[in-house]
């Protein structure tokens, strides 16, 4: 099995995600670099700016397969751009979608300028731990949203095979088909009364192995809701789309600790489309169109995210 760190991990789903949201006739792919801020602001007034947001220092691992596969991607009219830990977004009042990669999301659920961006109607979706944030107002944030989170002492965070059903005809399950994929899969998402507003993408029935826990909750293990629910085989949600009142809509997928699952074209495609979608963008009809990455494509991402940073660059020498 292929992993990373999580912060390289995320460096690099970050870049690999925010290069296949990219691209149309405004500017071209080569033209767009997900760390240059000021292009994106300035670029053409139809362009749909997403904000990736994602754990670690920059990385640019990977930047010419990242390019290739950009220019195999058939979004119109998005330049997203990546903001990493050091580099926190302090002006949201032009991003159309803000993606969500982190080490647990609190700062983002209590940022309010996000929460300004929500409230315009901008689009929001969180990847994995970044589907994870602290029950009440952080908790409350994620509801309105993006229609669900990981609560702690609620959810659980195992690793298993799901057998992964897809929702009929949303969007953003164009071109997802049924798959069984390894992944660390949360489940048991907390979500709003009745599921109001909330469309489930991607399903499982989970087996009672993804529970575990002795004589009192568990944080992230398990607990007596849990294991009912489980038992009596209610489908747990993996991935949902949600809509919001103010127009505005939400994405979650809690998978994707493992970085080798992008290989996995229906796992990839719904990352893809969800970005599509919360951006308001048009999904085709078979789903957001990208390469498939080989083995050798993701050793070599895994190789430049272990290089050393490059050196800094020395004055030239007194003649």
């Amino acid at each position: 099995m292929m992993t990373l760190n999580l912060t390289r991990r995320l460096a690099l789903t970050a870049l690999f995600l925010a290069a296949c949201a990219t691209g149309r006739r405004a500017l071209h792919a080569v033209e767009k670099d997900v760390f240059n801020y000021e292009a994106q602001r300035d670029a053409p007034a139809d362009t749909r700016r997403n904000v990736f947001r994602r754990a670690g220092k920059p990385c640019v691992s990977g930047r010419q397969h990242l390019l290739r596969t950009l220019h195999q991607c058939d979004l119109p009219g998005a330049y997203a751009v990546v903001y990493p830990d050091d580099k926190w977004p302090k002006d949201l009042s032009n991003a159309d979608a803000i993606i969500v990669l982190l080490n647990h999301a609190a700062r983002a659920a209590s940022d309010p300028n996000i929460k300004a961006a929500m409230e315009r109607g901008a689009g929001f979706m969180a990847i994995h731990f970044g589907v994870e944030v602290n029950k009440g107002s952080q908790g409350e944030n994620y509801l309105n949203w993006m229609g669900g989170y990981f609560e702690t002492f609620w959810s659980v965070n195992p690793w298993w095979t799901p057998d992964v059903q897809v929702a009929g005809k949303h969007p953003t399950a164009r071109g997802v088909k049924p798959s069984q994929i390894k992944d660390e899969w949360y489940h048991h998402m907390r979500f709003p009364e009745q599921m109001k507003g909330v469309t489930p993408i991607l399903s499982a029935a989970a087996p009672v192995n993804t529970v575990s826990f002795k004589d009192k909750p568990s944080d992230r293990g398990g607990n007596e809701e849990v294991l009912r629910a489980v038992k009596a085989g209610e489908p747990q949600h993996l991935a949902w789309a949600f809509d919001r009142l103010n127009g505005g809509r939400g994405y979650g997928f809690t998978g994707f600790h493992n970085f080798a699952n992008l290989s996995n074209d229906s796992f990839r495609t719904a990352l893809l489309n969800g970005i599509a979608w919360v951006s308001k963008l048009e999904i085709p009809a078979g789903g957001v169109a990208s390469s498939t990455p080989t083995a050798e494509d993701l050793k070599a991402l895994m190789d430049e995210a272990h290089k050393p940073p490059a050196p800094p660059a020395q004055p030239p020498a007194k003649q």
